[in-house]
């Protein structure tokens, strides 16, 4: 009797926390994955990135393709606000200046001179020094549906703030543990972001 109590709270006690952590896993970009239309007509294709709802959205004409949180420049860092152009695409990116040389900037979408959209770990509040971070899944359908020519507007707010953009999750990277710096910067990195995933998340 004590061996099978024992073994019933061993098994409600392994549910609990395989339950806790699928909720916590949840919160975090690398689990997050988006879904996505497929892009019609490319020279119709547009990006939106709301700074204060920290929300990207990838527009043919009137119509949302894809919407993703994000995590945008802080108040003494913003992201620049303005119309601008995706100039240049690279997919395995790494970071050349320091502090943090050689980390991976993945799926590199740069629209104004040392300002990209990029795989970076999201947090629920501005963080970066002024680019645009993306969940990695986010990130690598973004890379593959936006052009070198693609438009970004970058503006406070836009309307899909308060239809679509109130659906998003809110995704909390801020405890998820770093990967080693021998993965970051080994060329797996690259390898498991071709196929939308980061390390063993």
């Amino acid at each position: 009797m004590k061996h099978t109590l024992r073994s019933l709270l061993l098994i409600a006690a392994a549910a609990a926390l395989s339950s806790c952590a699928a909720v916590k896993k949840g919160n975090y970009s690398t689990s997050f994955d988006p879904p996505a239309k497929a892009v019609k007509n490319p020279a119709a294709v547009k990006v939106k990135l709301s700074t204060s709802a920290q929300r990207v959205y990838v527009m043919e004409g009137n119509e949302v393709l894809l919407a993703t949180p994000c995590s945008v420049g802080t108040a003494s860092s913003p992201t620049p606000h303005g119309t601008f152009t995706i100039y240049s695409k690279t997919a395995n990116r790494r970071r050349v200046s320091s502090p943090g040389a050689g980390y991976p900037m993945t799926f590199w979408m740069e629209f104004k001179s040392a300002y990209g959209m990029h795989w970076g770990f999201v947090k629920p509040y501005p963080c970066t020094h002024g680019c645009v971070r993306l969940p990695i899944a986010s990130a690598k359908k973004i890379f593959g549906m936006v052009r070198t020519g693609t438009p970004l507007i970058i503006a406070t707010s836009h309307p899909e703030d308060a239809t679509i953009g109130k659906s998003l999750p809110v995704l909390d990277d801020s405890t998820l543990p770093d990967p080693p710096d021998s993965y970051m910067l080994s060329p797996k990195v690259f390898e498991d972001a071709a196929r939308g995933k980061l390390y063993n998340y």
